[in-house]
């Protein structure tokens, strides 16, 4: 792996994100809706007030120059204040970020620990009952959508079972191991809907993409010179199968997010996902930005990380 393959990545990315940023500027300057929308109906508030508002935040300049404004703004760091909270965006933006990152992360590690390993096996022995079985519980997951999972899970555990909460709380009272435990009972729930939504899928690409490469020539060939099932299996299956499995995962993983803003918004988790949907309620831009910015980023970088990974599972592939 070479300085240079990840310099001219790194420069690739530069123009993809200043491409999104426009469209997604544009777009929201264009989008109905005003921040300043109850202060307008309020009889109380005079128009010269509303109108010094907008003037202090910029709002009366054209699109163009409000976006080179927010361009400079956050090459320098500054992410802008939100309209509605008052708050610096980042402000707003690290204090959901740590709990967003903890419930996605442990979903998508749960996923994979769960779905890889299974998905091999339905390969390993195609057709069998434990093939059928993996087979059809993946297919109901991706046939669910995770409102619909949540909503269940909420029913069962909550309302019937009585063991879980459904409602997240930002702050857990107790110290310690109390503390962890209630971390992690709360967060059985929204962490096992976005698991099964990403982790359905996978289960049927690895099932598909391990498939393919048993039927290869190369794996007949190993298996003709005497060398055992599980040693085939582990060192030529797995490995070559898992390379097209890697594009998959992290283009996933921003995917994720889509997922996390219905499950947030379910469970009333105080993530990346609700902060969103209030700040698409309220008009929002700044946060908006912000958020879809941070996506945008995540893809890119998802991405590299998945060549990176080509590279290390097969070393026949050069990027140079």
């Amino acid at each position: 792996m070479s300085r240079a393959y990840l310099l001219r990545r790194t420069l690739i990315a530069i123009p993809s994100l200043l491409g999104i940023s426009i469209i997604i500027f544009s777009i929201l300057a264009a989008a109905p809706g005003d921040p300043f929308g109850q202060l307008v109906t309020n009889p109380n508030v005079p128009p010269a007030v509303i109108a010094k508002l907008r003037a202090s935040l910029g709002l009366n300049q054209p699109i163009w120059l409000r976006y080179i404004h927010w361009l400079v703004a956050m090459l320098h760091g500054e992410w802008g204040f939100s309209f509605a909270s008052r708050m610096d965006v980042a402000t707003l933006i690290m204090q959901r970020l740590s709990v967003t990152i903890a419930v996605l992360g442990s979903a998508e590690i749960l996923a994979i620990l769960i779905a890889v390993p299974v998905g091999i096996l339905a390969a390993v022995r195609p057709y069998s009952l434990f093939d059928q079985i993996a087979s059809t519980a993946a297919y109901i997951g991706v046939a669910m959508p995770t409102f619909f999972t949540g909503l269940l899970l909420i029913f069962l555990f909550s309302v019937r079972l009585h063991l879980l909460p459904f409602v997240f709380q930002d702050h857990v009272a107790g110290t310690g191991l109390v503390w962890l435990g209630a971390e992690i009972k709360q967060s059985i729930m929204p962490v096992a809907v976005l698991a099964l939504f990403q982790g359905a899928p996978l289960v049927r690409f690895v099932r598909s993409s391990m498939l393919d490469v048993i039927r290869l020539d190369y794996v007949t060939t190993a298996r003709a010179k005497g060398i055992g099932r599980r040693r085939v299996i582990l060192r030529h299956v797995v490995r070559n199968g898992l390379i097209p499995v890697v594009t998959l995962v992290a283009l996933q993983l921003p995917g994720v997010f889509g997922g996390a803003i219905i499950t947030e918004q379910i469970f009333r988790v105080p993530g990346m996902g609700s902060l969103l949907i209030s700040a698409l309620l309220d008009n929002d831009t700044p946060v908006i930005m912000a958020i879809t910015f941070v996506f945008a980023i995540l893809v890119i970088i998802f991405n590299l990380i998945a060549d990176l990974l080509y590279g290390w599972l097969d070393p026949r592939i050069n990027l140079r």
